[in-house]
């Protein structure tokens, strides 16, 4: 049993280009985010969400960036 829920991101992986992440099923908004293909950390839930919101663009991509290059994973 997965305890984990795919979902769709328009911004893709910086590592591989997915866009199939991986969230908790319990989705708190600090839950972070992987790639379902590479594994690489993306995001927290609560980024992904406006993203989500916000659809494909530069704002989407920079918030994508700034979250991968923060380090905090």
């Amino acid at each position: 049993m997965s305890l984990s829920e795919d979902f769709r991101l328009p911004v893709a992986c910086p590592s591989c280009g997915s866009h199939l992440m991986r969230v908790s099923q319990v989705k708190n908004p600090d839950d972070q985010v992987h790639c379902a293909s590479c594994h690489r950390y993306i995001c927290l839930w609560h980024e992904a969400q406006t993203v989500l919101q916000k659809g494909p663009g530069s704002e989407s991509e920079a918030l994508i960036e700034k979250a991968v290059n923060r380090g905090d994973h």
